[in-house]
């Protein structure tokens, strides 16, 4: 028999907590679980100095802090809890958490070790709660999620293939929530995991959901370091093939997005059908369109973009849906084990090139 798992009584808010404030895309979180009448009833992380954990404190004067960590892993009344802390302690967080009875939400990476993603597994299998990682390029942008209901509905025929482009900004302020500059465990691949296990993931994700794939091979991946000979741990260029059985993927990501660009990064998705293709351009219309969410398709009939304005957003709701019910709607564990363990495979075999060490 597996694990007893209790859930949140009837009438009662899930109560989640936030540990680990070391990234902007913690305030994503924590207001998708708010904003699904969730209760955030604890902070704590590493660093308070942190330019994301100032910034909680200041949007949420009311929550209170625990000085340890471990009092929130281990209290027995919060249900859920999510992390954005720096990557290499979030799958330490994450074990800790499910072996204390919690579901855990991981910023992506959620982990930086094929040892950390195996405690992970061990744990969930332990403790019969959930592990999801965050994969917000799909979960928290309008066109990737109609870009998804398009292919299943058949527009496009069988996806053969998806290319994924990835680029990042070093100095966005979106991303250091104004801080002035990226901390030192963003320089060292020790720490973040190195650019295709950290950034690459959200593409994986995307080539196996799109494709339908439930697994695949990693066939070739390189990482670089053109721009920080004084930072060799640091890797600002990746690319990586992907083998499935019915479909290929390519994937680039980088740190390379000019100041000139009027967002951290232009994020782009192909998506290849036997009858046709879909272009996502999820946050600038290069000279084009103001905004975001732009989709373009052409099949046997017509060349048009399509609206994302009215799509919902499942991922935040699906997730409070599973922590009461035990289901896997917001994703399947399979996908998000799978997703994680290419990306982490692509990184270690990968070759290097330029100053990276």
């Amino acid at each position: 028999m597996g694990p007893t798992v209790s859930t949140p009584p009837q009438g009662r808010l899930v109560r989640f907590a936030a540990v680990g404030l070391d990234h902007a895309h913690a305030f994503g979180q924590i207001a998708g679980l708010l904003g699904q009448g969730c209760e955030l009833v604890g902070l704590a992380t590493d660093d308070r100095s942190s330019a994301v954990a100032r910034a909680v404190a200041e949007r949420y004067p009311d929550v209170p802090w625990a000085d340890d960590p471990d009092q929130l892993l281990t209290d027995p009344s919060i249900d859920l809890v999510v992390t954005a802390a720096v990557p290499d302690r979030r799958g330490p967080i994450a074990v800790s958490a499910l072996r204390n009875g919690k579901d855990v939400v991981a910023d992506k990476p959620g982990c930086v070790s094929l040892d950390q993603l195996e405690e992970v597994e061990k744990a969930v299998a332990d403790s019969g709660r959930f592990w999801s990682v965050t994969f917000s390029e799909r979960f928290e942008v309008k066109c990737a999620v109609r870009a998804g209901e398009l292919v299943q509905a058949g527009r496009i025929g069988q996806v053969v293939q998806t290319i994924g482009l990835g680029p990042h900004r070093e100095g966005d302020r979106a991303h250091l929530a104004g801080g002035a500059g990226r901390p030192e465990w963003f320089y060292d691949r020790g720490r973040t995991g190195g650019i295709l296990t950290d950034i690459a993931s959200h593409q994986i994700d995307q080539f196996l959901f799109y494709t339908g794939s439930q697994t695949a091979q990693v066939v070739a991946s390189t990482v670089a370091n053109y721009t920080h000979e004084d930072s060799p741990r640091m890797q600002d260029f990746g690319e990586l093939t992907l083998a499935a059985e019915r479909a290929h993927g390519y994937v680039r990501v980088d740190w390379y997005t000019p100041q000139g660009l009027p967002t951290w990064g232009d994020g782009r998705t192909t998506i290849l059908g036997t009858e046709g293709f879909i272009e996502l351009r999820k946050y600038v219309d290069l000279a084009g369109r103001e905004g975001g969410d732009h989709l373009f398709l052409v099949d046997g009939t017509s060349t048009e973009r399509i609206d994302c304005s009215d799509v919902v957003l499942p991922y935040y709701p699906a997730l409070v849906h599973d922590v009461r019910n035990r289901t896997e709607t917001a994703c399947p564990q399979r996908h998000t084990f799978e997703v994680m363990r290419l990306a982490l495979t692509a990184q270690k075999n990968a070759t290097m090139k330029g100053f990276a060490a």
